[in-house]
């Protein structure tokens, strides 16, 4: 099948397995094994938020032809975060956001993101983010809480990192892609079961999920061959593979 295939999340930094670490090389023989054409990697390993855009900034600077910057900050600094958001977009050329609320010990919803939602809506920018939280109360849903973060922010794309993490969630996230038209479905997860993708492009469409990685966490080779062996449409796995993303971001490839 030829298709363009954009990864739509990887990551730079020292959490890496596979041996890739910071060796670009041998992360480009990965993505070169697994058919990817290119990778929107950001860079969330460093409390301080400009040090890790640099990083992703230095990749991109060395491989353009595989490698687009995705943008992090952090609300722990509330006084820096605009700034940088400005120069990780304006100055790197940042294509969406990556924030990761485990690292801010709140959920995605907390007032505390609202400064850099509202950043975002009045440009009409994607993030990437997971969906709930170990410490969210009962009674809390993805569905709920992306249906009213929506509502208050109607420009901002939502990527739910993991398909909103496997089992339930996963229900619970599918759900939430049928209930608010800007959500998506991000597609690397290690709690693949077996109709998993299936189960996604059938409840929220093919039109809505991103193929991605979580490189260098997960194996980009898994991540392509269950989208590539799904018993779904060709059309649905060029979608899934690269399509949404180029679509989404506005990308040139």
């Amino acid at each position: 099948m030829d298709t363009p295939v954009v990864d739509f999340h990887t990551h730079a930094g020292s959490w890496g397995r596979h041996g890739l670490y910071h060796d670009l090389d041998r992360y480009i023989q990965i993505m070169d094994a697994a058919g990817i054409d290119k990778s929107l990697i950001n860079c969330i390993f460093f409390g301080d938020a400009r040090r890790g855009n640099d990083t992703v900034a230095s990749i991109v600077d060395q491989h353009p032809d595989r490698f687009i910057p995705v943008a992090f900050v952090t609300p722990h600094y509330p006084e820096e975060t605009i700034a940088e958001l400005e120069r990780a977009f304006d100055v790197i050329g940042a294509k969406f956001l990556k924030i990761y609320p485990p690292y801010y010990g709140r959920s995605i919803d907390d007032p505390g993101f609202f400064h850099i939602f509202e950043w975002l809506d009045d440009r009409g920018l994607a993030v990437m983010s997971h969906a709930k939280s170990s410490w969210d109360p009962p009674g809390v849903t993805i569905e709920k809480r992306f249906t009213a973060l929506a509502k208050r922010f109607p420009n901002v794309k939502w990527v739910l990192a993991h398909a909103g993490g496997g089992g339930p969630n996963q229900e619970d996230a599918v759900a939430a892609a049928k209930a608010v038209p800007t959500v998506y479905l991000e597609t690397a997860t290690e709690r693949d079961a077996y109709g998993d993708i299936e189960y996604i492009v059938e409840n929220a469409g093919a039109e809505r999920v991103l193929f991605g990685t979580d490189m260098s966490l997960f194996d980009a080779r898994f991540e392509v061959g269950k989208i590539v062996t799904a018993n779904i449409s060709d059309e649905a796995k060029q979608q899934i593979l690269g399509l949404n993303a180029i679509k989404l971001l506005g990308l040139e490839l």
